[in-house]
């Protein structure tokens, strides 16, 4: 018995992927992050679940998420609204997040074979140093509490506290998450057919430009 969890937010411009913009503007920003969420659902709807849940921040859900359950985001950091779902949920729980639109069944498969008698937890790596994927086969928040968030080193931080809990980790692929317009161009040429990179051939009209330097806020990163 598995549960999935997508951490999302209701996708407002302005609001959301904000670092897409320019070249997009924020209301195309919020199309494209829309339709990664779809993506992402798709995908999860394809997993042998018990439960697909979104932990989500807003007030009006994605289309067509009638069937997962709805945990609303707690107020705090990225940490503790973590630390609150993992509290929440019983059994082997895998939570994602809404930044990897190329993601594939595959990719989350040894979070949903793999026996726990071999594995504790499963850990999806982002290129930017953080993760897309974790998966607790016994969920406590106290393993996300306190976790710097949002940071290039958040990765080694969550990776650290599973080892200092005693916990065997199987890494997941590293995968692109979506900050910038370079990163959303890797992420639509990894899954040429999804929902995202088709909004965004159609959004992205130019091809200059390079990555912005700044740090996503917290609010940007995971949800």
């Amino acid at each position: 018995m598995t549960t999935v969890v997508v951490i999302c937010k209701e996708t407002l411009s302005g609001k959301v992927k904000t670092r897409l913009h320019p070249p997009l503007t924020l209301e195309q920003a919020a199309e494209v992050a829309a339709a990664a969420i779809q993506d992402t659902l798709a995908v999860v709807r394809q997993l042998p679940a018990s439960r697909r849940v979104l932990l989500f921040d807003g007030n009006r859900t994605p289309p067509g998420s009638e069937d997962f359950d709805v945990i609303h985001q707690i107020g705090g950091g990225l940490d503790a609204r973590l630390g609150a779902l993992f509290d929440e949920v019983d059994g082997r729980t895998v939570l994602v997040g809404m930044d990897t639109p190329q993601l594939t069944v595959a990719d989350l498969a040894p979070a949903f074979d793999e026996p726990a008698d071999d594995v504790d937890a499963w850990f999806g790596p982002a290129n930017d140093g953080g993760f897309w994927a974790l998966g607790l086969e016994r969920p406590t928040g106290d393993l996300l509490r306190g976790v710097p968030m949002s940071q290039d080193d958040t990765g080694a931080h969550q990776l650290r506290r599973l080892a200092e809990a005693g916990l065997r980790v199987r890494t997941l692929p590293e995968l692109v998450d979506v900050d910038t317009i370079d990163d959303a161009r890797l992420a639509a040429a990894a899954g040429p057919d999804t929902l995202f990179a088709q909004a965004l051939r159609r959004l992205d009209t130019t091809t200059a430009g390079g990555p912005d330097a700044s740090r996503p806020t917290p609010e940007e990163t995971l949800s």
